[in-house]
């Protein structure tokens, strides 16, 4: 079966939620009201309401890394994961984990980076040479 998510949270102003996700990540923008936005994330659907934002901690204890909690993100091929992150690089993107390699040669190798939306929601971004090693164990 294959299934699209969906995912609806808050940010504090929708022009800056356009800039970001529209400008800085390239997501299509859908439907809008005055006050939430839709957005194609990557094939999948995102809703940004007007709201405060949920409240996260570098909680999550990844390989050597404390990543943020709760996050939200993505699972792309290696190609598309390393173009984003040049694109993001080459916007100074402020990461939380720097684009790197992790579980270098295990089961689940994958590249991976972590940074903030504007209104501190957290997003990870994977890249995976082979989609079927996602669940590799």
């Amino acid at each position: 079966m294959r299934s699209l998510f969906h995912f609806a949270f808050h940010v504090t102003d929708l022009d800056e939620a356009r800039r970001f996700y529209g400008g800085v990540l390239g997501c299509k923008e859908g439907r809008s009201t005055e006050t939430w936005v839709d957005f194609d994330f990557f094939s999948h659907q995102i809703s940004l309401h007007l709201g405060e934002p949920f409240k996260t901690t570098l909680t999550g204890h990844v390989g050597d890394h404390l990543v943020p909690m709760p996050h939200f993100g993505l699972v792309l091929q290696q190609a598309d994961w390393q173009a984003l992150a040049d694109r993001l690089q080459s916007r100074h993107m402020q990461f939380v984990v720097e684009p790197h390699l992790r579980f270098e040669g295990q089961p689940g190798e994958q590249w991976t980076m972590f940074f903030m939306d504007p209104f501190g929601n957290p997003i990870e971004v994977k890249g995976f040479a082979n989609l079927g090693t996602l669940y590799a164990n």
